[in-house]
């Protein structure tokens, strides 16, 4: 009536079974992992990421050549001398484009920051449709804010530029040439940041027309 020791042990079979499999299934992950749509990948992310650098860059150029325009000289008129100086804050154009290209310099700066921690955790730039649609918003409303603020400013320099026909009014970038100068600078980089803010929309919409959620 005595039992073998061997008989109430389970199979060698079963153990080799067990030990193959790591123990059943308590070597199974208790944490699933899941699949975060990206339309673009990791290279499309770069690309939003290195967009708002360059926009940040233009925007500041933009910013301080606009805020250093300022000169003072001489101008003659009929054959007299006339002290003339002119300042960026003299024009309500300047000061609006000094303003906005701020503003673009701060969207694009912040932007910048919450694409760059996501990109260094390896995580999507744009994680959501929701986050997707408050940044084309952005990207929109300063794009044509920009356009806005060039175009006036661009209106203000050709007729400092140009003067008025008919009239003793003369060519002022004549005398204050280096005033000018700044002013085209200035405009010329406010309308590459409207680019890259444009080009910034584009993306996103290519990536709410790609993503699935």
């Amino acid at each position: 009536m005595a039992m073998n020791g061997s008989e109430t042990g389970p199979p060698p079979d079963m153990k080799l079974s067990e030990a193959e499999n790591g123990g059943g299934t308590k070597s199974r992950p208790l944490v699933e992992t899941t699949t975060i749509n990206t339309p673009f990948g990791r290279k499309g992310d770069c690309i939003q990421v290195t967009m708002r650098l360059l926009c940040i860059v233009s925007s500041v150029i933009a910013l301080s050549f606009m805020v250093t325009a300022r000169q003072a000289s001489a101008l003659t008129i009929f054959g007299f001398k006339l002290p003339v100086s002119s300042k960026w804050s003299y024009s309500n154009s300047f000061e609006y484009l000094v303003g906005v290209t701020a503003a673009v310099a701060a969207h694009s700066l912040l932007q910048l920051l919450i694409g760059a921690s996501r990109l260094l955790r390896k995580s999507p730039v744009i994680p959501s449709r929701t986050h997707a649609w408050l940044i084309f918003v952005g990207d929109q409303v300063f794009a044509y804010l920009m356009v806005g603020a060039g175009s006036a400013a661009s209106g203000t320099t050709n007729l400092n530029r140009t003067g008025i026909r008919h009239s003793a009014l003369p060519n002022f970038c004549k005398a204050l040439h280096s005033f000018c100068d700044h002013v085209a600078v200035s405009i010329a980089f406010t309308f590459i940041s409207c680019i890259l803010l444009a080009a910034s929309a584009v993306q996103e919409v290519m990536w709410l027309s790609m993503s699935k959620y």
